[in-house]
């Protein structure tokens, strides 16, 4: 009795995972530096992949924790608090590639870009004509939020798993037509990654946008394995619904470029 649970708290265990995450985060780090200035990719990709399997191990035993009941209320409203701080950061490190593209769209003409010559797009850049491709790649993320809203609103208000299950095929998969479309359009690019600021902007932008539209395509490819083995309930869903903010953020940001980089940014 005198070690019985009288609180909401789920006390973990001793854990390797957080000083594997940190030692393979590092060594990925260091890795791409060594990369930079010549030494090859390898000591890199050892690293990516320490990175890759903390997060399936560490993952995994969330999700068995969550399954064991460990995930109280108290527990997911934690969860939760942290998933949205995560977000916010996401938001800063998006602000700064914004911020970039604002200031030499406003101000080609300075000390760090005099090769700009106080023209935007620089000269001999031809950029994409956003009515194109780049509104259909827009249509194609909005329908694929919908989708993930769907499925949301089919396991909380509705039980619906059937429709759970829908609605997470019908979002990665317009989430993987997307990818598609993005690599489509960085093969017809006029203009490269290096040498002119307009590039630099664009690519790290878009760039890191898609790599964000790969990774919560991933997260909501687990959460449909997940659906089909019957783990979310409409009260304890806390994994899947990270999922939906994150892929909601992804369109938002998406938003803001297509009407920045692509709409505004053109000149």
């Amino acid at each position: 009795m005198a070690h019985a649970k009288n609180h909401d708290y789920h006390i973990l265990q001793p854990s390797i995972w957080p000083f594997l995450a940190a030692v393979s985060a590092f060594t990925m780090l260091f890795g791409a530096v060594l990369w930079m200035h010549g030494s090859g990719p390898w000591l890199g990709l050892i690293g990516l992949a320490g990175v890759l399997y903390v997060m399936f191990a560490w993952w995994s035993e969330m999700v068995e924790e969550s399954q064991a009941g460990d995930h109280t209320p108290v527990v997911r409203l934690g969860l939760r608090y942290g998933f949205i701080l995560f977000i916010m950061s996401e938001v800063m490190f998006f602000a700064a590639w914004f911020w970039t593209f604002f200031k030499h769209r406003m101000y080609p003409m300075g000390p760090e870009s005099p090769a700009v010559d106080g023209v935007w797009p620089p000269v001999g850049i031809e950029t994409f004509d956003p009515w194109h491709l780049p509104l259909i790649n827009t249509l194609i993320l909005l329908l694929s939020g919908c989708a993930a809203t769907w499925a949301h609103h089919a396991l909380v208000h509705e039980n619906n798993r059937k429709d759970l299950v829908n609605g997470l095929i019908l979002a990665i998969g317009l989430g993987i037509v997307f990818t598609g479309m993005q690599a489509y359009e960085y093969s017809h690019a006029t203009f490269g990654f290096a040498g002119n600021i307009y590039g630099a902007s664009f690519f790290m932008a878009t760039g890191f946008h898609g790599f964000h539209v790969i990774i919560g395509t991933i997260f909501l490819t687990v959460c449909l394995i997940r659906a089909l083995k019957g783990h979310f309930t409409p009260e304890k869903h806390v994994g899947f619904e990270a999922a939906v903010w994150y892929w909601h953020f992804v369109d938002v940001v998406w938003l803001f470029l297509f009407a920045s980089v692509y709409v505004w940014g053109q000149g």
